[in-house]
This record gives structure tokens, C-alpha cells and sequence, in this order.
């Protein structure tokens, strides 16, 4: 991986690119990967870390959207379906099948849902994950013993993906980088540049450590900012109009006592007609998600009241034991940047899902989406470029292209912290045995060790203890006490590492401390 100095010395000579992409959650990150493995000039600009936003904030599911399905969006889900199967195929490290387990408490349900997921499976075509089926009360409470058994007809079993989102950011970076792209995180784009006639032609972008700012030119502009393509449009027209809804998903993360199973529990219809999930994930069990309308999209939303009570409420409906405030480990909320319709919509599960793309005066923003299909946006986005803008055409790559990591089969090593580094997992555990202390964990109760917070920094561009906690090794997401309490090892080790002194420690801390707050009920 090239170092941040190096990156820097790059950005200093002034090099013109072909395209320049704002923002690196998963809509900027498949850009990226998919313009420089074409051969373009490419680079990325994240204000934050890559994937700080909603992009480390899903479900973790790469699915095709049972939902979708039964609102007849057949299309969106046969597309989705597709894009599950390849990153399976280009991701196996971060990739696993998933079995889910819908409950049916009335004598048809199981029937109706058994036919809606045949189609399911019918779309996947070859990259089906396994046939889902209608089982017995007693095979559901077996591979469910916490459900409850009242009333309890039978379950419907299904597969589908997960993933771990941030994890594939990383990676998504890295391999846009080996593809010969400038990838670079804490850089805030402050503007953007214009030729005579109005057209973009590159920006301004402030380093967020040293505050110092450079000029960068390009042919095109990729506005990929999530929940900030507005504020990225307004930097070239003040006057300009909305094109980003936001809407608000909370998930709640508890202790694996509450699932006691690595089959996932599917709720169909809940309260307010949305389905949620209840997925084992990192040895713990993540609840959500919700969906709620919010007018001003800031960076770490904050989950409502409202919100939280109704994943609790909707859990202990299902489960024989009711979790309670005081055992949620960590709570995080992302805000989805759904393409603004037409008519303005109150009800978030009426806005599309599926992506927008927008181009003008050499600025082309990519608005909506999902993980599930960043691969096929970022080719889409990728094609109007080279329509639009009369680009020397070359064909997308990505759908056979390893992502960073990629190996030919899924293999349990015993270590399940370290799976993540797939391909890389020897030369990882090569390096944590080059120094003793790098074996020694950063929590008592948790397998991440002093040699993987040294990695993040040397090896995935990690600049910060958020960087670490939150994105690298997830704690902060599975235990934001926890976190706080490992974070004085993680910020002692980046000042090593990336050379700073006591008082940036000291920052570090409070920051993240401040941040960790918002992960906590009580």
C-alpha cells in the first residue's frame, strides 16, 4: 500500500486525472476500482474514512430484497441477485452464506412466503445460494430455540449473503489502489473547479491533518458524497435543487444469548409493515433495521427514541426473552441517500431503492443504491462518463476482477477475528509474530490484538483510533464500551506509528470518546 507521504508527493506535482471521485463509501469506492482497472486516471478524495458513513451502517446482507420482491419490483432483485452472486465470487473473505428462518403463526403464511421465495431462488438462476424450503415447528425451534413456540405453525428457510461492509471498503481502496488509482482518505473536498464554459474541470481538496489545500484537475467529477451529493452539487451551483432524500436505519447489536444460533431470524411484517432482521454477526446477534424519514443528513446521525423501542418491542414479540436497554452493546445509525422522487414522498418504503444517475457540465453524481449492487452502479456510472464526455471507450472489468483478499474457497482457520484478511491471513500472522506485544489483545474479552491496530495503520490506511475501532476491527460496532476502554492502547499505538505527539493521543481520545457516547443506551 502506498504510504500517506507518498500519496501526498503525488498530489503536489500537479498530475492531471481523467476522473476525480468524491467520496469513498461504496458508491465511490466501485467507481474507483472500475475506472482505473479501464485503464482511466483516476482518484478518490474521502473527507472522513472510507465507508465513516452509511457505508459501515448496513444490515451487513448482500441480498436481492425479499421486500422488493413482494412490492413486484422483479427487475431490482434479479439485478441484486446477480451482483450477491459475484461478490461471492470476487469476495470470498468478507462473503458468507447466510441461512434465515421466517416463523409462520398462522396456518398460511408458510405457504405464501414458501411460493415468494421460490421465485427468489428462480431469479438467482446459477448464483442461487441454496433452495429455501418450508419446514417443521420442531425443525424451526431447533435451528431457533430461543423463538417463541406459541402459536408457532412452521418457519420458512431461505439463504442469502452477508458481509462486512466496512471491511470490503478497505479492501475496495486497496484494490483500486493496486489498479493504479490515487485513493486517499481524511481529504475534504472544498470545491470544485471550472473551465470557461462552466464545465468542472477538478477541485480543491483540503488535507484534514495539516489543513494545507491542493488543486486538483480532471476531465470529469464524480460526485459519489452518500448523503452529501447536495452539498457537493451546491459548491458549482449555489441555486442548486434536492436530489437526496435521506432516510434513518438504526440496528441494535446484542449478546449472542439472545439468538444462541447461527441461523438468522426474519421478520415479515412488523408493526409498521417492514420486515427486520435479527442476523448472527462477529459472535454477537445485530437487530434492525428501521426506516425513518430525517430533513438534515449529518455524518453520525443519532437513533431516535422511537426507533429503539421498536426494534426492542418487535424482538421480545418473537424471542422467549425481551432484551433490555441496559444489554444492548452498541447501537449505530446510517442515514441512506435514496434518489428523490418525483412527487415528494412521507413513506421511505415507497422510495426506490435502485440507483439515479445524473450528469452535467462534467460533474456525474451517482445518487441511491445499495452495497448489494455498488459494483454494477459503479459500471453504470463509469459508461455515462465515457457517453457523455467522450472518454476512449473500454469495457468494465469488474465482474471477474479479486477484490483485495479474494481466495478460491472459504475455509475456517480457527481464527474467526482474522478471516477478514483472507488471501493475506499468512502475511498478517507473519507480522504479528514478529514482535511479542504484537500478539497481546487490546481487550481482555475481545480476540483483536496490538499487531492488527499496527496493520490498519501500515497496511489499510487507518489514521485515527475511529479509523481502528470502528471500521478496521469493529469493535465500536459490537461493544462501544468495550471500545472505549481499548481505545487509550489503539491511540498509543498510532502515535507510535504515525509519529504524533501526547497531545494528539489526547485529542484522539476525547474524540473518540465523544463518538463512542452516541453508541451507547444509558
Amino acid at each position: 500500500m502506498n504510504t500517506r507521504e507518498s500519496q501526498l508527493a503525488r498530489l503536489a506535482e500537479q498530475e492531471p486525472f481523467d476522473i476525480i471521485i468524491v467520496g469513498g463509501g461504496a458508491s465511490g469506492l466501485g467507481i474507483a476500482v472500475d475506472a482505473a482497472s479501464r485503464g482511466y486516471k483516476t482518484a478518490l478524495f474521502e473527507w472522513y474514512d472510507f465507508a465513516k458513513g452509511t457505508s459501515s451502517k448496513s444490515t451487513k446482507l448482500v441480498h436481492g430484497g425479499v421486500r422488493y420482491l413482494q412490492q413486484g419490483d422483479v427487475k431490482m432483485v434479479k439485478e441484486a441477485l446477480r451482483e450477491r452472486g459475484l461478490l461471492e465470487q470476487n469476495a470470498k473473505h468478507l462473503f458468507k452464506r447466510q441461512e434465515f428462518i421466517i416463523p409462520n403463526y398462522s396456518w398460511w403464511g408458510g405457504y405464501y412466503y414458501t411460493i415468494g421465495l421460490k421465485l427468489y431462488d428462480l431469479l438467482a438462476t446459477k448464483f442461487s445460494l441454496g433452495k429455501s424450503q418450508l419446514i417443521s415447528k420442531q425443525k424451526t425451534i431447533k435451528a431457533l430455540p430461543t423463538l417463541k413456540r406459541d402459536g408457532l405453525h412452521k418457519g420458512v428457510s431461505y439463504f442469502d449473503g452477508q458481509f462486512d461492509d466496512a471491511r470490503l471498503a478497505v479492501n475496495l481502496a486497496q484494490t483500486a489502489a493496486e489498479q493504479g488509482a490515487l485513493v486517499m482518505n481524511h481529504m475534504r473536498v472544498v470545491g470544485l473547479l471550472s473551465n470557461e464554459d462552466g464545465s468542472a474541470a477538478g477541485i480543491e481538496v483540503k488535507d484534514m491533518e495539516t489543513e494545507q489545500v491542493y488543486t486538483v484537475r480532471s476531465k470529469v467529477v464524480v460526485n459519489a458524497a452518500g448523503i452529501f451529493t447536495d452539498k457537493v452539487l451546491k459548491l458549482k451551483d449555489p441555486n442548486h435543487k434536492k436530489t437526496v432524500v435521506p432516510s434513518q436505519g438504526v440496528h441494535l447489536v446484542l449478546d449472542r444469548e439472545f439468538l444462541q444460533s447461527d441461523t438468522a431470524l426474519m421478520i415479515p411484517k412488523t408493526s409498521d409493515g417492514r420486515v427486520l432482521f435479527i442476523i448472527p454477526w462477529n459472535g454477537k446477534v445485530l437487530a434492525g433495521t428501521t426506516d425513518t424519514l430525517i430533513k438534515k443528513p449529518k455524518i453520525e446521525p443519532v437513533a431516535l427514541e422511537s426507533e429503539i423501542e421498536f426494534i426492542l418491542e418487535t424482538i421480545g414479540a418473537y424471542l422467549t426473552r425481551a432484551p433490555e436497554r441496559h444489554e444492548v452493546r452498541s447501537v449505530f445509525v446510517g442515514l441512506r441517500p435514496l434518489a428523490k422522487p418525483k412527487k415528494d414522498e412521507t413513506n421511505t418504503k415507497e422510495v426506490s431503492r435502485s440507483h439515479k444517475i445524473l450528469s452535467e457540465q462534467g460533474v456525474v453524481s451517482i445518487v441511491g443504491g445499495k452495497w448489494t449492487t455498488y459494483r454494477k452502479m459503479a459500471e453504470d456510472v463509469v459508461d455515462t462518463i465515457i457517453k457523455d464526455y467522450n472518454f476512449k471507450p473500454a469495457v468494465s472489468v469488474t465482474k471477474s476482477l479479486p477484490i483485495k483478499g479474494n481466495i478460491s474457497e472459504q475455509k475456517e482457520s480457527g481464527l474467526p477475528h482474522l478471516q477478514m484478511y483472507g488471501s493475506l491471513l499468512e502475511t498478517y500472522l507473519d507480522f504479528e509474530s514478529s514482535k511479542a506485544e504484537y500478539a497481546e489483545k487490546i481487550h481482555p474479552d475481545y480476540p483483536f490484538t496490538q499487531g492488527q491496530v499496527v496493520w490498519s495503520a501500515r497496511e489499510e490506511m487507518a489514521r485515527t483510533v475511529e479509523d481502528v475501532l470502528a471500521r478496521r476491527v469493529r469493535l465500536l460496532f459490537l461493544d462501544a464500551r468495550a471500545a472505549v476502554d481499548a481505545a487509550p492502547v489503539v491511540a498509543n499505538l498510532l502515535a507510535a506509528e504515525l509519529n504524533k505527539d501526547q497531545s494528539w493521543q489526547d485529542q484522539q481520545l476525547k474524540s473518540f470518546n465523544d463518538l463512542a457516547a452516541q453508541y451507547m443506551l444509558d
